[in-house]
């Protein structure tokens, strides 16, 4: 299951039945890592964690993950994990990037340099050749684009880019979407980087999505929107790539075409207007991690102290009852943000993020960008 020394193949088992199982995510899986070193013990500490729930926790069966491995070796993918040498650095800076993923092909593509390219799914025929040529210019400056195997602009950069390109999905490794892009992704996957967070067996659903798109703007140090409608998966791509502070760039189109709206609407909000690959080119190479584009931007969020966490005994992090109850009841279905819960229980912020991981492990709590929760 793994390439990379440092890691058994019984902690590689019990970290993906980890993150299979019930109501853990990529924020919550870091926690329990964090506290007990292995998911081998955290595996073993979740019904501690999860007696205050309304019924006993079960974690993913062994069998299904079985089933799950020997899938991605039948698709002739591999597993990588966060803190492998190969998993992508600035993946790795986002709080939710995916701890493990699945992929197929030159990984050596995610640890060069990347730009991200979106957009409509019904292209005009004018914006899909500029940016086939766009995401051709880029591959031959030596940047891999990164892009998500849809219809229109993203097929469109992927054929341009060949063989330097990455294709994220919202699927399984295993699994072709949309069907008429079947030969495309083999050959991403054979020639370039395929990737998948998503289980082996898995088809796209719409709440997939979201996540996939954060994991291509995740790759890259910018992200270029080719051509959008108002509300438009490129556009949350935009959006996230903006929160995690990198250049969000977009080309702009006649105001009579509706397809261009949401490119003209990103440079109104501060994305930077680009209109050749040089001007791509010439933003990311001097990108020092301070975007010069204003685009959705996130104001400063509590950020999870693994570190704090890795090195309190267990009844230091631990909140009392009472305590526990207080921050519960300061919860609502309205986001609230972290840090304003630690300032306004008065816990420490180790106590009130423990009081957070066993809420979320027994379903009663949800997760948002920015470091905001909510009860489910």
């Amino acid at each position: 299951m793994s390439d990379d020394t440092g890691l058994s193949q019984a902690e590689a088992f019990a970290r993906i039945r980890l993150l299979r199982s019930p109501n853990i995510g990529p924020v919550s899986y870091r926690q329990l890592l964090a506290r007990f070193d292995t998911a081998v013990a955290a595996i073993e500490a979740l019904p501690e964690l999860t007696a205050r729930g309304k019924k006993a926790y079960r974690p993913a069966p062994t069998d299904k993950i079985e089933r799950e491995i020997e899938g991605v070796i039948a698709a002739g993918a591999r597993y990588l994990f966060h803190d492998q040498d190969h998993y992508p650095a600035l993946l790795a800076e986002l709080d939710s990037a995916p701890p493990i993923i699945t992929c197929r092909g030159n990984l050596a593509l995610a640890s060069e340099p990347c730009v991200a390219m979106v957009g409509a799914r019904n292209a005009s025929g004018a914006a899909t050749k500029l940016a086939r040529e766009f995401a051709k210019s880029l591959a031959e400056a030596g940047l891999s684009v990164v892009s998500g195997l849809a219809r229109g602009i993203d097929g469109a950069a992927h054929e341009g880019a060949m063989p330097k390109t990455i294709g994220v999905i919202a699927s399984g490794i295993d699994i072709t979407y949309p069907p008429q892009h079947e030969k495309l992704q083999e050959q991403i996957a054979t020639e370039a980087l395929l990737i998948a967070e998503q289980p082996p067996g898995t088809e796209p659903r719409g709440r997939h999505f979201p996540s996939r798109n954060r994991i291509i703007a995740g790759l890259a140090s910018g992200t270029v929107v080719v051509e959008a409608a108002p509300r438009s998966g490129s556009l949350i791509t935009a959006r996230l790539a903006g929160e995690v502070g990198r250049e969000v760039m977009a080309i702009p189109g006649s105001p009579l075409d509706p397809r261009a709206s949401g490119c003209n609407q990103l440079i109104r909000d501060g994305a930077v207007l680009v209109s050749s690959p040089e001007d791509v080119i010439e933003l990311l190479e001097t990108f020092t991690g301070a975007p010069r584009s204003t685009y959705r931007v996130a104001e400063d969020a509590t950020i999870f102290n693994y570190e704090e966490l890795s090195r309190l005994e267990w009844g230091e992090a631990k909140a009392s009852g009472d305590e526990a109850d207080a921050i519960a009841r300061l919860l609502t279905k309205a986001p609230i943000g972290v840090d304003e819960l630690i300032r306004q229980s008065g816990a420490s912020s180790a106590a009130v993020q423990m009081v957070l991981l066993e809420l979320e492990l027994s379903g009663e709590l949800e997760r948002h960008d920015g470091g905001m929760v909510s009860t489910a």
